[in-house]
């Protein structure tokens, strides 16, 4: 089960060394937090607490006062994972981040996952906090739920910033080399008889991974916030599916980061946290005719 649980933190995690960086520096300092027992996101008692959203109890963190913010985190992840937004974005905003249905303190009994329940769960969470909409940020399979909240409820989604994410489950949007890493534990763990309730809940998160999500360009097309749309020019997400997810929202700026695989949020941290605010704070800007020149 270790070696299943890697697969998917490689996916989440995965940068691939560039010149100019020190990759493993960034990685080691990232784990270390992750580690660090004196930083208390993902388990403190004091900012948590476990809320009854759609048949399961779901666990959310707040921190921080001002328009709210919601996080939401990756496939297999948990709050934690943003241990650099929270402390930066917390000085301005009510950041709102919680551990994704089946994953973290987020215990589900089911046997099955999907995008379009995770993103009507965090819309239910913000009702359970009485917020009426919330600017969201989306990372990985956070960035697919962010994209999701915004097409089956607009009314939640102020402005959303979604990075690492992907429409469909194929090689048009993820490289062979990232399914090699992937499938061979999909396909054990799906003809394994007598698993586990870790097996059980991992196969349930690769299941989710492999066989989804499926959403249609017409329903980015419905969007109607504005959004951010964010990927590596390593990442695990090709480029052009990015790109694509940026062409077909009708307000959407696009911001590729060069020598950064899928942890955008950790090997550019300052400037992902400072671009995401200022996207948040200042007015969309619609960009044509001779304004394409400045």
């Amino acid at each position: 089960m270790r070696n299943i649980l890697a697969l998917v933190a490689i996916f989440q995690f995965l940068s691939f060394i560039a010149a100019g960086q020190d990759m493993d520096k960034i990685r080691k300092d990232f784990e270390d937090k992750l580690r660090d027992t004196t930083i208390q996101y993902g388990h403190d008692k004091s900012k948590g607490k476990f809320y009854d959203i759609r048949g399961f109890k779901m666990y959310a963190e707040i921190y921080g006062q001002g328009a709210p913010l919601l996080i939401i985190h990756g496939n297999g992840g948990s709050i934690n994972n943003f241990t650099y937004q929270i402390p930066y974005f917390e000085k301005k905003y009510k950041v709102i981040i919680a551990d994704s249905r089946s994953q973290g303190n987020s215990a589900d009994s089911g046997d099955s996952l999907s995008y379009e329940m995770m993103a009507d769960d965090y819309a239910a969470l913000l009702d359970a906090l009485k917020v009426d909409s919330a600017y969201v940020i989306g990372w990985s399979d956070g960035g697919i739920n962010a994209l999701l909240l915004a097409i089956r409820h607009p009314e939640k989604v102020k402005k959303l910033a979604s990075t690492g994410a992907n429409l469909v489950p194929d090689t048009t949007a993820v490289p062979q080399q990232i399914w090699d890493m992937v499938i061979p534990s999909y396909k054990a763990l799906k003809v394994k008889t007598n698993k586990t309730a870790e097996e059980k809940n991992g196969y349930k998160l690769l299941r989710l991974l492999v066989e989804q999500p499926h959403i249609p360009l017409t329903d980015l097309q419905k969007i109607s916030c504005p959004s951010l749309i964010i990927g590596g020019d390593h990442d695990v997400i090709k480029e052009e599916h990015t790109m694509l997810i940026y062409k077909n929202i009708p307000k959407a700026y696009l911001w590729i980061l060069p020598a950064s695989g899928h942890s955008t949020p950790i090997v550019y941290r300052d400037d992902f946290n400072k671009e995401v605010d200022r996207f948040f704070s200042t007015p969309y800007r619609t960009i044509t005719g001779v304004g394409r020149f400045f």
